[in-house]
């Protein structure tokens, strides 16, 4: 039993070409085979392919990510090199994070300015 491609690919909102691209590039490591040879993903890929649609998601390479799943499958003896790259993710996603607080400031009080106008001109409606 598993997930037919189709499926994965609304699962992650994926088109099937992304997915067939990853399996290409070793992002999901051991997808298998149906006997008709139609792709069958497992629970286990779709792990694999959370963590790269995540990783994507922060802006990682496809060539960062694909160390980052070499090291996986090397063992736990890469765990200390994986988690410094987990944990620049985080410091990445966390400067976005205060980027688009920042921007989010502005926007806010350009809105409390338009509030303002068409409060006291009675004209806005929402």
């Amino acid at each position: 039993m598993g997930y037919t491609i189709k499926e994965v690919s609304e699962k992650f909102n994926l088109t099937p070409y992304t997915l067939r691209y990853y399996e290409k590039e070793k992002l999901i490591p051991s997808v298998s085979r149906g006997l008709n040879g139609r792709r069958l993903y497992s629970d286990t890929d779709l792990e694999w392919i959370q963590i790269v649609c995540c990783m994507r998601s922060t802006g990682m390479s496809i060539e960062y990510i694909k160390k980052y799943i070499g090291l996986c499958l090397l063992g736990e003896n890469t765990i200390p090199e994986r988690r410094q790259i987990i944990l620049c993710q985080k410091e990445i996603i966390e400067n976005h994070i205060k980027e688009y607080k920042g921007l989010l400031k502005v926007i806010n009080k350009k809105l409390e300015h338009y509030d303002n106008i068409c409060q006291d001109k009675k004209t806005c409606a929402v």
